[in-house]
C-alpha cells in the first residue's frame, strides 16, 4: 500500500512549520520584508510552540513571568513554585487553523501538586490531533483513511530557592505519527517519530510600593523543548524539534482593593539553526553552502549555532548583515491582565513575528471567570495581517479546577 501524498501531508512528513507559513507567505508584501528572503526556521512537531491555554493565549501568548498559573507547565516550569494554592489541574481546547483546514484541534491537560512549601510536582499531556487523511495506491485509488496524531507527555518539578526565586525542570517524551506506517508513492516506508526532551525554568518576583498603593515585579527564562531531533523514516535525514528560549518580564499594579491591572512581555528566540542558502556545485553536482551554515550533529552544538548561523539580510552595500536576521528571528509579545475582585478578568495582547520568520502578526482578547475552586477562561485570536491567515477565527477555551482549600 502507497501513500498518495496531498499537499497537506507533504508538509507534515517534512516536519516543517511550513503549512502554516506557506500559507501566511503567499500574503507578504515586498515591502514587509526589508531587504530579507523568506527563510522561516523549520522544526518537526510545531505543535508543541502552539500557546495551549486561554489565559496566555488572550494576552498576545506571553508566560514567562505572568503570573503562576496551573498552566505553567508551558511557560515556565519554575514559577510552580509561586502558585498559592495545594494543587489544581485544567484542561483546554483549541480548534486550530479552521481557516485553512476544518478539522485540526490541540487538546491539553495540566496540573500539579504541592508537596510541601517549598517543592511541586507537576504533569502535562499535550494531543494535536491534524484531522482526517485519505490514503490512496500508486494508481489513484482509495485505499483507506487515518488521522495524524501527535501527543507528548511530561512532567516536572519545582522548587523555591529563596522567598522570591525558583526553579524547575521537566522531562517530555514526543510522538509523532503522520502516516501511520504506510509507504509513500515513490516506495519509501515511514513511521512514528520519537523525541526525548527537557524544559528548564527559572523565575523570580518581589513586591514594589507604588506611591500610596503597592505592586509586584518578575522576571523569568525558560528554555524548552531540549531534545534529539526526529525523523519519519529510515532513510530520511532528522529534523529538530522547537527548541526554544523565553525570556520575559512582568509588572502588576493593585489599584485598589478590588482592581488590579498588571503588564506583560516576553521575546521568543528558537534556539535551532537557520537553514542556509545552497547553490549546485557544477563540478561535484552537489549543494554546497554559500550563506550561513551546515546544521550541526549535535543538539546542543545546534542550539549555540542558532545564535549566529543566519544566511544574513542584504544591505544596501552589496553585503549581507547576519545580525539583522538573527534579529529578525526573534518574537515578540505583549499582554495586559485586569483582575476585578480576583474573580473576573479581561484580557488583550499583540503577538508580532518578522515576515521573512513567518509572518504571525495578531491581537488577542479574553476573558476570565475565576469562583471558589472553578475557572473558565476564553480567548480569540484576531489577525493583523489579513482575515485570509490560516489563524484568523482561533478560539481557546479552558476549565481550571484549584485545590486551595484542600486539606491534607
Amino acid at each position: 500500500m502507497h501513500l498518495g501524498l496531498k499537499p497537506r501531508l507533504i508538509t507534515l512528513i517534512s516536519g516543517s512549520f511550513i503549512l502554516v507559513s506557506i500559507n501566511i507567505s503567499s500574503q507578504i508584501n515586498t515591502g514587509e520584508l526589508g531587504g530579507a528572503e523568506l527563510n522561516a526556521i523549520q522544526t518537526a512537531v510545531p505543535f508543541l510552540t502552539i500557546a495551549p491555554d486561554s489565559r496566555a493565549g488572550a494576552m498576545g501568548d506571553v508566560g514567562a513571568a505572568t503570573t503562576p498559573d496551573v498552566n505553567s507547565q508551558h511557560w515556565n516550569i519554575g514559577k510552580y513554585a509561586f502558585v498559592d494554592s495545594k494543587g489544581g489541574f485544567a484542561i483546554s481546547y483549541t480548534p486550530w487553523l479552521r481557516n485553512l483546514i476544518p478539522d485540526i484541534n490541540l487538546a491539553y491537560l495540566t496540573g500539579f501538586f504541592r508537596v510541601d512549601e517549598q517543592q511541586v510536582i507537576s504533569t502535562s499531556l499535550r494531543y494535536f490531533s491534524l484531522g482526517n487523511i485519505t490514503f490512496t495506491n500508486i494508481d489513484g485509488s482509495f485505499a483507506g483513511q487515518y488521522n495524524p496524531n501527535e501527543f507528548a507527555v511530561d512532567a516536572g518539578y519545582s522548587r523555591l530557592f529563596t522567598d522570591n526565586f525558583s526553579g524547575g525542570i521537566a522531562f517530555r517524551f514526543i510522538r509523532s505519527d503522520l502516516t501511520s506506517g504506510q509507504q509513500t508513492s515513490d516506495g519509501q516506508s515511514t513511521k512514528a517519530g520519537i523525541s526525548f526532551a527537557a524544559d528548564l525554568g527559572f523565575y523570580y518576583q518581589n513586591e514594589v510600593n507604588v506611591g500610596s498603593s503597592d505592586g509586584e515585579w518578575a522576571a523569568g527564562i525558560s528554555l524548552t523543548n531540549m531534545g534529539t531531533p526526529i525523523s519519519y523514516s529510515v532513510d530520511s535525514d532528522k529534523t529538530p524539534i522547537p527548541t526554544n528560549m523565553r525570556i520575559g518580564g512582568r509588572f502588576l499594579y493593585n489599584i485598589d482593593e478590588y482592581n488590579s491591572v498588571s503588564f506583560n512581555m516576553d521575546i521568543n528566540k528558537m534556539l535551532v539553526p537557520s537553514p542556509p542558502v545552497k547553490e549546485l556545485d557544477t563540478l561535484t553536482n552537489e549543494l554546497v553552502v554559500i550563506r550561513g551554515k551546515d546544521t550541526p550533529g549535535s543538539t546542543v552544538l545546534g542550539m549555540v549555532q542558532s545564535f549566529y548561523d543566519a544566511p544574513g539580510v542584504l544591505r544596501s552595500d552589496g553585503n549581507y548583515s547576519v545580525l539583522s536576521e538573527e534579529l529578525h528571528e526573534i518574537a515578540y509579545s505583549v499582554g495586559v491582565e485586569y483582575w476585578y475582585r480576583s474573580q473576573f478578568a479581561i484580557r488583550t495582547g499583540y503577538f508580532y513575528e518578522h515576515a521573512s520568520k513567518g509572518n504571525r502578526k495578531y491581537f488577542t482578547v479574553g476573558i476570565g471567570l475565576q469562583l471558589n475552586v472553578f475557572a473558565l477562561d476564553f480567548a480569540y485570536l484576531v489577525p493583523t495581517n489579513g482575515q485570509n491567515s490560516p489563524l484568523a477565527n482561533t478560539l481557546r477555551f479552558t476549565l481550571g479546577f484549584d485545590f486551595a482549600n484542600l486539606n491534607f
